[in-house]
């Protein structure tokens, strides 16, 4: 009687386990397709430097941009093979380079930049097939910087139908790098693991490389409300977005997962760039596997 009383407690106690396994088992990460245009083929970038930066700052990020299209970096993993993630949305390629650039070193519109002021910096530039990316410096203060540390969204071309879209991106050198700039600044919350080197030797641009990764991936997968995401449409998870915090394998929160280092200065990358450069990316979301891909 002891031994079946045993067995039958054994068998309650695994089938127990296996409920309570199957409750906190993650569910697949989707994101539903609605319908809408994506932007795809030649994608010309506009930039928008607002405020002071450094050649050297603007060399890092152009590079940045141009890499994402260019067979030129043999070294693996690279920046463009992570950009081809993009190539299985629906509608193919995505090939983006860098076009006009505007200098406001003077900061024409103050040095606190409201919601309304982006799409109205991003009008400098009009056109279809182009995305305006707005650049602030790091003493540049823009309404709800630290929630997002940067935003897209899209504006009319003209009085038609037509719509444009713009990104905004800030250096958070010194404002919120505990968020905007991790893994390179120590984190606000969660656990202190210790930050890693910025690859480019910048904590407040390399933190701009990662947030205008995201964005552009999240800009061609849904450009206008309508296209790839998860959740409701005025806050959704998008095609990088929803893969936050992830760079390499075996990430999880407040450890962005297994990198490369570079041997002689110590600085985490997982990405080959043009010219020689070295980023760190974000994981981007697979449409045909349904999980974040990291180059790593």
């Amino acid at each position: 009687m002891a031994t079946i009383y045993r067995l039958a407690t054994l068998m309650l106690f695994c089938f127990i386990q296996l409920s309570f396994s199957e409750l906190v088992q993650e569910q697949p990460l989707v994101l539903k397709y609605h319908n809408g245009p994506l932007l795809k083929g030649k994608i010309t970038v506009n930039l928008i430097w607002y405020g002071k930066f450094t050649p050297i700052q603007r060399s890092i990020i152009v590079d940045f941009i141009n890499s994402l299209s260019s067979d030129k970096a043999t070294m693996v993993p690279s920046t463009s093979s992570w950009w081809k993630i993009t190539e299985k949305y629906k509608g193919g390629s995505s090939t983006l380079a860098v076009g006009k650039q505007i200098l406001l070193e003077n900061y024409p519109l103050g040095k606190f930049l409201k919601n309304p002021h982006l799409p109205a910096l991003a009008s400098k530039f009009n056109g279809v097939d182009t995305i305006n990316v707005i650049l602030t410096s790091k003493d540049v203060a823009v309404e709800g910087f630290c929630m997002r540390c940067g935003t897209h969204g899209s504006t009319r071309v003209g009085r038609g139908p037509v719509r444009g879209t713009y990104i905004w991106v800030g250096n958070s050198e010194t404002q919120c790098p505990g968020q905007c700039a991790w893994p390179f600044h120590q984190p606000i919350y969660g656990p202190q693991t210790p930050p890693l080197v910025a690859p480019n030797g910048d904590v407040g641009v390399d933190g701009m490389i990662i947030n205008l990764a995201t964005l552009l991936g999240n800009t061609v997968t849904n450009p206008f409300n309508n296209g790839y995401f998860q959740g409701p449409a005025n806050a959704p998870l998008e095609a990088v977005s929803a893969c936050t915090g992830m760079f390499g394998s075996g990430s999880y929160p407040g450890y962005p997962g297994k990198v490369l280092v570079e041997k002689s200065t110590g600085a985490s990358y997982n990405a080959n760039g043009i010219n020689g450069r070295k980023y760190l990316l974000p994981a981007m979301w697979d449409p045909q596997t349904s999980t974040c891909k990291t180059l790593m």
